[in-house]
């Protein structure tokens, strides 16, 4: 099978990408590794909010990394977990909602529907039989029963007290969601509320929080950020009478959230709802706008909240708030080892094989909310028996902002400067995308986006669906040829220099590599290579390039090359170590002509590299003496001679 002629070689994405799409479909391409002689590995993207705006390319700077990370270890021979699901309680679901007449259900399965569309248009390499959501009520049932759990051990509490009030968003926040007298969602001016309110008592667990960021591999940013929120206050000794840290306050007065599984007796007090009760299921309500009067619009619905006391078996009202949000994505990550497990949260022996998560990405923003809950909640769940660990995200790693052209500020469709990956796939490809978002710079750096990038990517493209034509139907058969040392030596220093940048997130760098080899292969196309020679270098070049840019991958792989079997499921290429060292050569260097210095370099080293080794040598430097350097002649692996004017 060959590929037909192109005349004007360019890699024909859209009928590319529509064959390889339902290929890795039907084979279950990104199915989670089950081989027991294989190490296993948990890469895992921040739990993401789905919003009706949908998926920026800045989105992209998160899982595009995170899924040629997946990619890659996958062809290193491991196992490799990496789900995604949905976050999808909360306010702007709900807002959304009631601005436009629906039911904030429907909102959320739409926004969810878009987002997955999205990633899947960015191949993003989830296995989606894995896909959960914080709305489900097979989910949130294990939400409320954890919420049970703080209960039972002491550290869900009811109290009433001042807390910060948000006139817009109509509920009650916690004092990470206050940013400078303001809601972090909605930007409006708080003030002080009296109510009576539900806390999870973080405080109680304030001083492990603190050692524990010491046994993390995390961004030194992040642990900072952390330790300043905890706050540990000295004495006059400088031993530790407390911390700045507050306790957790959990409950809302929305509708579109977690059901507290609380029912007040007049007689018992709060009383915990009994598991075999759970899900307490949100009622289906027309009427979900809060009425500003500080209560949940729960509250209005009489024959949900009248009940009966599990206690005392006396008349009751349930609890009418919500849970914060926060509370669905302080565990998640527990279920994704085995969302289908029904008989508890999640599955212990999936947890023991998958968890800690091995790297954990997302944006810096939740350092001290999600983050610092997760941790806390993991924690109580150690202590509780439940887990063998005390830290659920082993490595975190923070993606830089991606920035707009068009003001340079971050994309927001509030601002009308959002790229979506949608039209950039429609114009560009997706691999093209996916390259170029790696090469804009390194992982954890602000960078702006400028659309004339993107199309240097698809010349780049462009360029090796050409060499895959050349190989095809030209490339030299090299009869008699002897194997060439230096181009072999190019090939084990390209493997090696896109291994090492690849398993340090080095992706941008990892890409330059590969741009310069290509240009290497493109400018040794006329060379007497032999053909099993020129065949390794691109079989080479589409292994490395496979997790970066998986569609023209496939198709060299298996099209060009004639494998019978996905790119994707190859094996990883080695390196000799030993064949990336060149071969050195000590160089006479004259000036004038007579010898002043000798330089080493390696024997095909470029004329430039000679020329910059030869000037900067320290006799060469003395007898130049800052005049004017008028012509270098270079005899290769014999001498440089260097002329300067009197």
């Amino acid at each position: 099978m060959t590929n037909k002629p192109n005349p004007h070689g360019r890699y024909p994405f859209a009928a590319i990408e529509a064959k390889w799409r339902a290929y890795w479909q039907a084979i279950d391409l990104y199915q989670t590794g089950n081989d027991p002689g294989k190490p296993d590995v948990y890469i895992l993207d921040f739990f993401p909010y789905p919003s009706g705006d949908g998926l920026s390319v800045g989105h992209g700077r998160n899982y595009v990394p995170t899924c040629v990370s997946a990619r890659f270890l996958r062809m290193n021979g491991h196992n490799v977990l990496h789900p995604m699901g949905w976050d999808a309680f909360g306010l702007p679901a709900e807002n959304y909602a009631i601005r436009h007449g629906i039911h904030p259900r429907q909102s959320s399965a739409q926004f969810s529907a878009t987002y997955k569309r999205q990633m899947q248009l960015l191949e993003c390499s989830y296995d989606w039989s894995r896909e959960i959501s914080s709305t489900d009520p097979a989910y949130y049932r294990w939400t409320q029963w954890f919420f049970l759990l703080l209960f039972r051990r002491g550290l869900a509490y009811r109290a009433p007290g001042s807390q910060w009030w948000c006139s817009q968003c109509q509920t009650i926040l916690a004092n990470e969601q206050v940013e400078d007298g303001r809601c972090w969602r909605c930007g409006t001016p708080v003030v002080k509320k009296e109510l009576e309110q539900w806390y999870f008592k973080i405080t109680a667990y304030a001083d492990r929080l603190l050692a524990d960021l010491d046994t993390v591999d995390w961004p030194e940013a992040i642990k900072t950020m952390q330790r300043n929120w905890i706050g540990p206050t000295t004495d006059e000794n400088g031993a530790t009478v407390g911390y700045h840290l507050h306790d957790w306050l959990i409950s809302r007065q929305r509708y579109w959230g977690t059901p507290i599984p609380i029912v007040h007796c007049p007689a018992c007090g709060p009383v915990a709802v009994p598991e075999a009760q759970l899900p307490i299921l949100l009622p289906d309500i027309t009427d979900f706008a809060p009425a500003g009067d500080g209560r949940s619009p729960l509250a209005r619905m009489t024959d949900w909240v009248q009940t009966t006391c599990p206690q005392c078996g006396g008349p009751a009202q349930r609890e009418t708030d919500t849970m914060d949000g926060f509370a669905c994505s302080s565990w998640y990550f527990l279920r994704f080892a085995n969302p289908q497990y029904d008989e508890g949260a999640f599955d212990p022996t999936a947890v023991r094989r998958w968890l800690p998560v091995d790297t954990y990405v997302g944006g810096a923003e939740h350092a001290v909310m999600h983050l610092l809950y997760a941790r806390f909640w993991t924690k109580v769940m150690a202590d509780a028996g439940l887990i063998d660990f005390v830290e659920p995200f082993t490595q975190l790693r923070n993606q830089g902002i991606l920035l707009a052209a068009s003001d340079g500020r971050r994309m927001s469709k509030s601002r009308g400067n959002v790229v979506t990956p949608d039209a950039m796939i429609a114009r560009y490809g997706a691999d093209a995308l996916r390259a170029y978002l790696l090469f804009l710079g390194p992982f954890d750096a602000e960078v702006t986006w400028d659309e004339a990038g993107i199309r240097g990517v698809t010349r780049f493209l462009d360029k090796f669906w050409r060499l895959a034509e050349f190989f095809n139907a030209k490339a030299p058969r090299g009869k008699g040829a002897k194997e060439d040392a230096a181009f072999e030596r190019r090939r084990h220093q390209v493997i090696q220099r896109v291994t090492e940048d690849m398993a340090e997130f080095r992706f941008n760098t990892a890409v330059a590599a590969l741009m310069e080899y290509l240009n290497y292969l493109t400018d040794g196309q006329g060379t007497a290579v032999p053909a099993a020679q020129w065949r390794r270098a691109l079989e080479s070049f589409a292994l490395l390039l496979a997790p970066i840019c998986p569609f023209i991958s496939e198709e060299v792989w298996q099209t060009t090359l004639g494998h019978d079997s996905s790119v994707h499921r190859q094996a990883w290429p080695a390196f000799d170590e030993a064949l990336t060292m060149a071969a050195q050569v000590t160089l006479p260097v004259q000036v004038n002509g007579k010898v002043r210095d000798r330089i080493e370099v390696a024997v095909d080293a470029a004329e430039k590299v000679v020329e910059e080794t030869a000037v900067s040598a320290p006799g060469v430097e003395k007898h130049v003496n800052g005049r004017a350097i008028q012509q270098i002649i270079i005899v290769p692996n014999k001498l440089v001679n260097i002329v300067v004017g009197s």
